[in-house]
This record gives C-alpha cells, sequence and structure tokens, in this order.
C-alpha cells in the first residue's frame, strides 16, 4: 500500500514539474520576439540608422547625389493684405469733390458773362443798378464756390498721395485703373516689410505664402510703402495680389523676395522628403550601412511635382548621398527604436 501510494506522489509530482516546463517554453514563445536595434543616440545630432547592405537590397532602398541648381537667394519678409475701406473712402470724396468743383465752374461760366452783360447794359442806360449789383453777388459767390471746390480737391489729393504714396495717390487723382482694381477687389493691396536693418531694391514680381498653405501666389511690386508695420520696423513696400490669389484682408502672409545674389543648391525630390514634427527632412547617408536624418528648407519649389531647391548649406557633405526610396523606412526604424527603448525601461 505504501509503494502504491509512493508511484503516485512521484506521478503528481513529475507532472507538475513537467506542466511547468511546458509552461515556461510555451510562455517563451508566446514573448514577441525582438528585432535587433538599429538606431544608434549620439551625443549630438540625430538619430543614425544602420542597415546593412543585405537589408538595403531587401526593403529597396536607393540613394543618389542629387542635381546641383543655382539659385538667387531669398528674403523672407511678413505680408499682410490690407483693408481698402479708407482708400475706398477717400476716393468717394475726391470723386464727390470733383464733381462739385464741375458743377460750381459751370455755375461760374454763366454768371460771369451775366454780370458782363447787366454792367454793359447799364452803363447804356438800360437795366438798373439792382441788376447788376446781384450779377455781381452771384459772380462773387459762384468764384468763391470754385476757390472751396478746389482747395477740397487739393486736399484730398494731397492726403492720397500722402497715405497711400505718389503711384496709388496719382491714379486715385488721375482716376485710372489700378485703384478701380483694387476698390473692386479685381486686385489686392498687400504691404510687405522685410527685417529691420535690411536695405533692399524691391524687385518687380515676388510671391508669397497665405496661412499654413504652401501655394505660392505672384505679386507685383506697386511703390514704396508709407509706412513701416509696427511689428517688424523694416522697409515696406506696396504689392498687388491678382483676385484669384485666394487673399482676403486681414490676412498675414510670408513674402520671398529675391535679392540678386547667386547661390548654389540641390534639387530634392519629393520622393527624398519625410516629414517629422511638422518639419521637411531627408536621410544622408553618412556610411556605407549608415544614415542620418537632415532638416531641410521647403520654401523654394523647383517647378512641378514637389521639387524644392535646397541650399548647399543645408549639407555638411561636399556631395551628400540622400535616400530618394526607403526614406520613410528608415523613419519608421527610428520609431520602433524609440517605442522598444521605451517599452524596455518599463
Amino acid at each position: 500500500m505504501i509503494g502504491v501510494c509512493g508511484g503516485l506522489g512521484f506521478l503528481v509530482i513529475s507532472g507538475f514539474v513537467e506542466g511547468r516546463q511546458e509552461a515556461a517554453v510555451e510562455a517563451e514563445r508566446a514573448e514577441p520576439i525582438k528585432p535587433p536595434l538599429r538606431v544608434t543616440l549620439p551625443a549630438r545630432g540625430e538619430p543614425v540608422v544602420t542597415i546593412d547592405a543585405e537589408a538595403q537590397k531587401a526593403i529597396g532602398l536607393e540613394t543618389m547625389v542629387p542635381k546641383p541648381a543655382p539659385y538667387q537667394e531669398q528674403i523672407r519678409a511678413f505680408g499682410t493684405v490690407l483693408d481698402l475701406a479708407s482708400l475706398t473712402t477717400l476716393n468717394t470724396n475726391y470723386v464727390a469733390a470733383t464733381s462739385q468743383l464741375q458743377t460750381a465752374k459751370a455755375k461760374l461760366a454763366a454768371s460771369l458773362p451775366a454780370y458782363e452783360r447787366a454792367k454793359a447794359l447799364y452803363a447804356k442806360n438800360f437795366g438798373n443798378l439792382v441788376q447788376v449789383q446781384t450779377s455781381e453777388a452771384a459772380l462773387i459767390g459762384d468764384k468763391a464756390a470754385v476757390a472751396a471746390a478746389q482747395s477740397q480737391v487739393r486736399t484730398l489729393a494731397a492726403t492720397a498721395i500722402q497715405e497711400w504714396g505718389p503711384v496709388i495717390g496719382n491714379a486715385l487723382v488721375a482716376g485710372t485703373g489700378l485703384v478701380n482694381r483694387l476698390i473692386e477687389r479685381r486686385e489686392f493691396l498687400l504691404q510687405i516689410t522685410v527685417p529691420p536693418g535690411l536695405s533692399i531694391i524691391p524687385p518687380p514680381t515676388a510671391s508669397v505664402e497665405v496661412g499654413g498653405s504652401s501655394h505660392r501666389a505672384a505679386i507685383r511690386y506697386i511703390s514704396p510703402a508709407t509706412r513701416t508695420d509696427p511689428r517688424i520696423q523694416g522697409l515696406s513696400f506696396f504689392y498687388a495680389a491678382a483676385a484669384n490669389s485666394g487673399m482676403l484682408p486681414g490676412m498675414n502672409a510670408r513674402a520671398y523676395l529675391v535679392s540678386g545674389q547667386a547661390a548654389d543648391g540641390y534639387i530634392i525630390p519629393a520622393s527624398a522628403i519625410v516629414w517629422w514634427s511638422g518639419r521637411p527632412w531627408v536621410y544622408v547617408k553618412i556610411e556605407d550601412d549608415a544614415f542620418t536624418r537632415r532638416q531641410i528648407p521647403t520654401d523654394m519649389p523647383a517647378g512641378q511635382g514637389g521639387e524644392f531647391v535646397v541650399p548647399v548649406s543645408a549639407f555638411s557633405e561636399p556631395e551628400p548621398a540622400i535616400v530618394t526610396k526607403g526614406a520613410q523606412l528608415l523613419l519608421s526604424e527610428e520609431f520602433r527604436a524609440q517605442i522598444q527603448v521605451g517599452g524596455d525601461t518599463d
């Protein structure tokens, strides 16, 4: 009996041990297999992703040295689409004043001969003194009305030039198409202000981006502005944009003015650009199996297709080899490494 009980106890213990071992093996199998980390964090700079030649071939990673692209440096300026309510009011007042002047001149043109006729008749003993005095009073009143209307017209013309500069002011006085286009919103007027301390000759054409849009609209130079933007305190200029530019009064815009100085750059294709934290980056090969991110500017489009001209100064290498295919996979590898490292710290 004792032998039977001992045998049963041995079987139970053996089964328990074997069950624990199987459970451990199953748990080991259930754990996710973490691929090796391919990302290192240098003391300075962006993470470095290491991908051997076999892995590069497997993911179809391709690199190229971008084409050189000489360009003219651009000055970034701040723009505001102006509300032209005051210009509209000034134009209305000027039109009314010129109309009053024409009316006063017409009355004077009638009262002067009437006075001359009454005076001539009185000299020949035809008519009477009252008629002469009445016509003379009308003549004096009409001359005063003409003088007052002329003064009003001169004041409004001077105000237009003082507030809007000689080009827009004289266009208002002459009644030419520029002011009409602005008032009728067939064009919008922008005030472009360059950074303080910067002196430039404003180019005849420039471009602007409105709001968060990457679309650029062409603008054309009008004249120097009559005041600066108090927030920037730099030189200001008036530019006009077409009505279909997507602008509205009160909008702010980023303006790009060609400075005329030549510089060297590269054409970066859209396939090489990845976005991280709202900024554009490209991956550059720093060794045969190592790649790192470099932030680039995207404020100089190179024609159509999403290509951009990037200054040579954006890269430390004399001929950078950028990743044109597989850049998004490298960025994903960085994300995976961050998640894996984060999980190991729990």
